[in-house]
């Protein structure tokens, strides 16, 4: 592998990271007077009704171990995960000064109280909570789905007087279907030789999916994938860990780096899991793009605590995909207070032990700075697998 151009291309996704300003965002914006900015926190947003409407969606992902936390503090009661503190703080430090919109999708209480400090804090600017369907029945989920898209479509309109037509949707989920494949192209090559992309830079290349355009991001996968399949980095002796539970707030660099360091390869998480939201492409060639999109959202979408499981238990689904992986083992890592995954580790834990699946988990929070404790526990859970297997 030609290690500059790797190096070079990583360099890239982590000063996309490093940025709270938000710079690429700002001037994607200057090109154009109906170019919009629309912030979103996790996990996932149809992505694609943003990209017809002239605009470009911003993953908000908190800001980690970068900001101190001073005014955030004051919004929120110190049992709940961290993420909305350093949001908040971000919001009032001007960091968001150039976003037009936000988008809360419909997590847990948290993220729904979070949307209503910005409806108070930012009165200029378009604030919605986006609720997706717990029922997955077509005549029941699907219709109030489609009303929801609907809605948020007719919202856009108004902002910057850009009709969102069939054929522009339909445009946009070509763009968006094709970023799913190159991710997952990117995701082979972590699922089957974990050793060729370190995890580090493989969640770096996710975050900038969620702040790159969606042509900028296909044309930046399209360069690093080739990089790659000449990796001449070097075979380890690690055990294969899938790693659940972090698919809101997010761990920090240094965590991520720990687990790998302690004898670990991360051969899927769910760090971004708007990503990989979707199993299947979604359908363009139809003259109604809102119901491919409400199809897929009921029929191919994953699995997570943020969703009602039905008759699809996670635990089962989860054990299924280790497999599929041939993983020697699950890490539940989870934010602290995070009442969606910590709700679900016992019972996912009990489906883990069902399939004679190994595991071991830990709570973490975004500005966590200390990993010691961490190393020892995956590093331990790493060599009990390699000894008694």
């Amino acid at each position: 592998m030609g290690n500059t151009s790797y190096l070079e291309t990583i360099k890239t996704a982590r000063e996309l990271f490093e940025d709270l300003s938000f710079s690429y965002p700002g001037e994607w914006k200057k090109k154009g007077e109906s170019r919009k900015i629309i912030g979103f926190l996790p996990i996932y947003i149809p992505k694609e009704i943003i990209h017809a409407a002239g605009m470009l969606p911003v993953g908000i992902f908190g800001a980690g171990d970068r900001i101190p936390v001073i005014k955030g503090d004051a919004y929120f009661q110190s049992y709940i995960c961290h993420l909305p503190r350093t949001v908040i703080e971000l919001v009032l430090n001007g960091n968001f000064d150039d976003f037009d919109g936000f988008i809360f999708p419909s997590i847990c209480d948290v993220i729904r109280n979070l949307s209503g400090i910005f409806q108070l804090k930012i009165k200029d600017k378009f604030v919605r909570y986006l609720d997706f369907p717990q029922n997955f029945e077509e005549s029941i989920g699907g219709v109030f789905y489609r009303s929801e898209l609907e809605r948020l479509i007719t919202d856009f309109e108004k902002m910057n007087g850009i009709k969102v037509t069939p054929e522009k949707l339909n445009a946009s989920i070509v763009l968006y279907n094709e970023n799913r494949r190159l991710m997952q192209e990117l995701e082979l090559i972590r699922n089957t030789d974990p050793y060729k992309i370190p995890a580090v830079d493989f969640y770096l290349v996710q975050r900038a999916g969620n702040v790159m355009s969606v042509e900028d991001h296909n044309d930046y996968l399209k360069k690093l994938l080739p990089l790659l399949q000449d990796s001449n980095f070097e075979k380890e002796d690690k055990i294969r860990v899938v790693v659940s539970g972090s698919f809101c707030e997010q761990p920090p660099i240094g965590l991520i780096k720990t687990i790998e360091n302690a004898g670990c390869y991360i051969v899927e998480d769910d760090f971004q899991l708007g990503h990989r939201w979707h199993s299947k492409d979604i359908n363009y060639k139809t003259d109604d793009p809102i119901g491919s999109l409400v199809d897929s959202y009921l029929n191919d979408s994953t699995y997570s605590s943020a969703v009602y499981e039905g008759d699809k238990p996670k635990g089962d689904l989860l054990a299924n995909r280790v497999k599929e992986l041939k993983a020697d083992g699950v890490i539940f890592c989870a934010p602290s207070f995070c009442d969606p995954a910590l709700l679900d580790r016992p019972l996912l834990e009990k489906a883990m032990d069902r399939h004679h699946i190994k595991h071991s988990n830990f709570q973490y929070h975004e500005n966590l700075g200390q990993f010691h404790v961490i190393k020892e526990q995956a590093g331990t859970f790493a060599d009990m697998i390699k000894l008694w297997e």
